[in-house]
């Protein structure tokens, strides 16, 4: 059972959805990631958001122009947002198993974004299996960037992954680190508890 699986029980889409549509009204910016994703390829690139949740970046790099497909293994999260976006390909699916040609897709995608802290919130053990999913995924050159938490203040479960971890995940499975910020407004790391880390397959 994953991190999440646990911290939730697999129920919480909606009180997720209102969380960040509270966020919204407010006046807070909740779409750092969607452009984040934007300033890295151009309107078209295919995009797979891994561990989509309720679709909150999906449906907005959407509605950039990009060829967008959401994963996630959460049903109630993707009720939320095949509510949100009926129109838009939404797969569930254990990112621990995941192989675009089963879905029925190409495995020739631009970029990967895994946002709201995936990484952490996986089954022990499962991260590098993860990481070497996506990246298959990924066309020669394209681009995959994970935003996560690092310590307690910035995770709802204990922390479970370093960046070293993370970076050694990556490049067994072929990637290069190119950049790594400390928010989704590209803010440079300082080594704080939160990174966004951009790497090359």
């Amino acid at each position: 059972m994953s991190r999440w699986q646990e911290l939730t029980g697999e129920t919480s889409g909606n009180d997720y959805a209102a969380r960040f549509a509270a966020l919204a009204r407010s006046g807070k910016d909740v779409h750092g990631e969607a452009r984040f994703c934007a300033a890295l390829v151009p309107a078209g690139a295919r995009v797979l958001d891994a561990g989509c949740g309720t679709g909150r970046v999906m449906i907005r790099l959407t509605e950039l122009g990009y060829d967008c497909v959401g994963v996630d293994l959460d049903a109630s999260m993707l009720a939320v947002a095949r509510e949100q976006a009926s129109d838009l390909p939404w797969f569930q699916a254990d990112l621990t198993e995941f192989e675009p040609d089963r879905l029925g897709i190409a495995a020739d995608f631009d970029l990967v974004v895994a946002a709201g802290n995936i990484f952490p919130l996986l089954a022990a053990g499962t991260e590098a299996t993860v990481v070497e999913r996506l990246a298959a995924a990924l066309r020669p050159g394209g681009l995959m960037v994970a935003g996560f938490g690092l310590d307690a203040a910035h995770l709802p479960v204990p922390p479970s992954i370093t960046l070293p971890e993370y970076d050694a995940y990556c490049a067994a499975a072929g990637l290069t680190l190119i950049d790594r910020f400390a928010t989704w407004d590209a803010a440079p790391y300082d080594n704080g508890g939160y990174a966004v880390s951009v790497h090359r397959r």
